[in-house]
């Protein structure tokens, strides 16, 4: 069946055309980072994401700095470059939806599209009319996808959530970091917002399960996606190995609780992980070193390494220190043993294989446009892992600036023009 918005002229959505999601629209009324970061899934496959803010504010992470931008002379402004992690490819509407004439907008938006995604907490919304049902009333067919903390039933479905608390609550962090008795052991949070990003990654895949179910059914549907399910359900092995045979796992810091030698090793000048997750590869390994413990019987086989892990990995140990991590590097992926270094980020971007995948992009903000001195030319962010090829990705706009494109959409899709928009500008509407 065909979008909703098929009357809209194609220019809204410049060089999007041959990709995968080029004939939806997305309205985005989500901030942070699990919302934005479903919706910048969408915007790379081609959707034409349109992001509301607040006048004047806008989405949070515009200001969660440092690190800030650098503008064109290396000097640092004030816009953080967190916003720029999940917010490509979009363009930024202001409208302050606790205006009615705002709520209007919004509404006359979200009957020309065909997805909502929104992060308010559970009930935000219905005063504004802007929840499900007050949207499905205008549009049936509109895929309208919620993310909250604890979901919209149960008895925590009224608490704000975030990613801390969930690594927390999930029972993650009790199996992240060292164990308690070593040095720096104790519970320990992942690096980045691990349970934010699996939940975009969640809603995008929920919103497509929605959009194949709506080919068939002509309906759209409500997507609940909580925080604390995405994170319990990101315990993967840890949580079935307790559900099944009621084992309460332990930290280990980098050691796997099912397969060894997995986990790293300090070396002549360093440390290097070394992965081995199989018999074969043990074997490999052994063979590798010049040594015969892949036919010790207790060392030939995952179980028995597991059962022998303290010996195992003390002598492993000691032999990774008579080389360096590159030489190890060199020696084991001669023979087909994961093996690699311990990079810092900005060594991960430096690495040959991300280089050659090209893993970083530079996106103009001001394409086509004369800029004044000190104003940020181009922005970089980690390209988007999906590689099809027939519809990939596409590169079409920078993270904008706030607001960057309330006249053009405004103008092109509810065709209000410059006197009518100058009297909200005034009003703070927009």
């Amino acid at each position: 069946m065909s979008s909703p918005h098929n009357d809209v002229p194609a220019a809204a959505a410049p060089a999007a055309q041959q990709s995968a999601l080029s004939h939806l629209r997305v309205l985005d009324l989500s901030r942070v980072l699990a919302g934005p970061w479903c919706t910048q899934n969408l915007a790379d496959m081609g959707a034409d994401v349109i992001k509301i803010e607040k006048p004047g504010e806008g989405d949070d992470t515009r200001h969660w700095g440092p690190p800030f931008f650098n503008d064109a002379q290396g000097n640092p402004t004030k816009q953080a470059a967190y916003f720029a992690a999940c917010n490509r490819n979009k363009r930024s509407v202001t409208v302050d939806m606790a205006t009615p004439e705002g709520q209007q907008i919004i509404r006359e938006l979200a009957a020309q599209s065909d997805v909502v995604v929104e992060n308010f907490k559970t009930g935000g919304l219905q005063r504004y009319g802007l929840d499900y049902e007050s949207l499905r009333a205008l549009n049936p067919r509109l895929i309208y996808c919620s993310v909250t903390g604890f979901g919209h039933t149960g008895p925590y479905a009224a608490r704000p959530g975030y990613d801390l608390l969930m690594q927390a609550m999930s029972g993650m962090m009790s199996i992240t970091g060292h164990a308690d008795g070593e040095p720096g052991g104790g519970p320990m949070k992942v690096g980045v917002a691990v349970t934010d990003l699996f939940t975009g990654m969640y809603a995008t895949t929920a919103i497509l399960v929605a959009l194949e179910a709506r080919h068939r059914t002509g309906r759209g549907q409500h997507i609940d996606i909580a925080l604390l399910d995405v994170a319990m359900a990101m315990l993967g092995n840890q949580g079935a190995g307790f559900l099944n045979a009621g084992s309460i796992p332990k930290r280990m810091g980098n050691i796997h609780p099912s397969v060894v030698p997995y986990q790293d090793f300090p070396t002549s000048d360093g440390n290097m992980l070394l992965a081995i997750g199989n018999d074969g590869q043990f074997a490999r390994f052994c063979e590798a070193v010049g040594v015969q413990w892949h036919k010790d019987e207790r060392f030939a086989t995952n179980t028995g390494r597991v059962n022998h892990r303290k010996l195992i990995n003390a002598i492993v140990a000691e032999i990774a220190l008579t080389k360096t991590t590159s030489e190890w590097v060199s020696l084991l992926e001669a023979h087909m043993v994961p093996c690699g270094p311990i990079n810092h980020i900005g060594q991960a971007f430096d690495d040959p294989q991300v280089k050659a995948r090209g893993l970083r992009v530079e996106q103009e903000r001001y394409p086509g446009q004369e800029t004044g001195p000190g104003v940020v030319q181009t922005i970089a962010s980690a390209a988007s892992p999906l590689r099809l090829s027939e519809t990939p990705p596409t590169l079409r706009y920078a993270p904008p600036e706030l607001g960057q494109h309330t006249e053009q959409v405004l103008r092109d899709y509810l065709q209000i023009d410059a006197a009518r928009l100058q009297s909200l500008r005034e009003q703070g509407v927009v």
